[in-house]
């Protein structure tokens, strides 16, 4: 018995390096790209919602300015990267971007 749990703890040593490696390699293959695209999804929906909320502050008015200034301290971290995003010039490339 005791050769076998010396055996086991040898065992265990020897890939106890491989563990983060195999986990991140397993991550890549796996999910990664799921997670990628979900943060994508997260950012677009973002966008929208600030768009509806306080297009006002770029000349699209959808709601009274009183629910804006109600969740305004909620997104005052987001707003400049937010309006960064809108505002900025596109072309055509900017369209083709996405993955086949």
């Amino acid at each position: 018995m005791v050769d076998l749990r010396k055996w086991l703890q040898s065992i265990r040593g020897r890939f106890a390096n491989c563990e983060k490696p195999l986990k991140e390699f397993l991550y890549g293959m796996t999910v990664h790209e799921l997670v990628v695209e979900i943060r994508k999804e997260k950012g677009y929906l973002e966008g929208l919602f600030i768009l509806a909320v306080f297009g006002d502050l770029i000349g699209l008015p959808f709601f009274p300015p009183y629910y804006s200034m109600r969740l305004l301290p909620y997104v005052v971290p987001a707003l400049d990267r937010w309006k960064r995003s809108v505002l900025r010039e596109r072309d055509l490339t900017d369209l083709v971007s996405q993955d086949l």
